[in-house]
This record gives C-alpha cells, structure tokens and sequence, in this order.
C-alpha cells in the first residue's frame, strides 16, 4: 500500500476510515465528519477542502474538513490551517486512532462574510482491540479566524479564571 497521489495520507490513515480495508477512502463514500448536508459524501463535503482545490467558505466547513483530515491522518491539511499564531511545529495525527464520529453542538457565527466565529463539537474515537481497546471523546469549542479570505483554526475557546 502506497500513499495517495498529491496528498500526505498514508496507508495507515486510510485503514482506520475505510474499515480495514487496504484501498482508500473513495470520494463517494460517506464523508467522515457525517456530511455537509448531512449524509454527503466526501467529494461533496470535505475532499476540496483537504485537497486544496477549494477554501472552506465557513468557520463549520473548516472544523469539518479538520476532523476528516484527523480521521484520514492528513497533517498538512491540519497545519495549513492552523492560524500561525497558535500552531505547533508539526502536526502528526496518531494513525492508531479511529475517529467515529461528528456531532456539531454549535456554531456562533463563523459565515462567510464574518471574520471570527466559534464551533462546538463533540467528537468520538477508538483506539487498540480486544481487552486493550480504549474509546473516548473529544469536545471542544473552537475558535476560528478568517484572514486574507481564508479560515483557519485558533484553538480552544478558553474561559477566564476569577
């Protein structure tokens, strides 16, 4: 198994979202993040976005196309668009990790012609077999930014200590 042409997704990554499969992950399968609109595939939802063809129009449709790059392992879609104030030097997402599923919770703002916004999301995986298999969850409120046109994620929403 080989990496995809024009894209840093290893064959580990597309094992975890294509079942244990060893082909990867077609455009007309179900989009990771569950779809926008729901149910959408992959070429509808995510695939520009991850490949570049295209910018994510909202703060939404970037937190997406971040959660589907973490399922497909894809670093460079999660470092190109991390603000550069806030990322780190590298961006390796654990191929080991099986993410499982998407629920947004919330979006404040984040439109198109907005240039901040916030997105909650609660987000599920699993990692190991058998007596070693551990699951979780992640959630968070996002904040993103939009600059020179382009969204890119800040981090956690934080909120002030008294």
């Amino acid at each position: 198994m080989g990496q995809t042409s024009g894209s840093s997704r290893g064959s580990a990554a597309w094992l975890k979202v294509s079942q244990g499969s060893d082909r990867p992950l077609a455009r007309g399968s179900a989009c990771p993040c569950g779809g926008l609109p729901p149910g959408a595939t992959l070429g509808v939802c995510c695939a520009a976005v991850i490949e570049g063809e295209r910018v994510a129009a909202t703060a939404e449709e970037l937190m997406r196309s971040r959660y589907t790059a973490y399922a497909l392992a894809d670093g460079d879609h999660l470092f190109r668009t991390w603000h550069p104030r806030t990322r780190p030097e590298s961006i390796d997402p654990e191929p080991w990790v099986r993410w499982a599923g998407l629920e947004v919770l919330d979006v404040v703002d984040g439109r198109a012609d907005q240039t901040s916004g916030v997105v909650e999301f609660r987000a599920r995986w699993a990692a190991g077999e058998g007596r070693t298999r551990q699951r979780g969850e992640v959630h968070e409120r996002s904040r993103f930014e939009r600059r020179a046109g382009r969204w890119f994620y800040v981090g956690p929403e934080t909120s002030a200590t008294p």
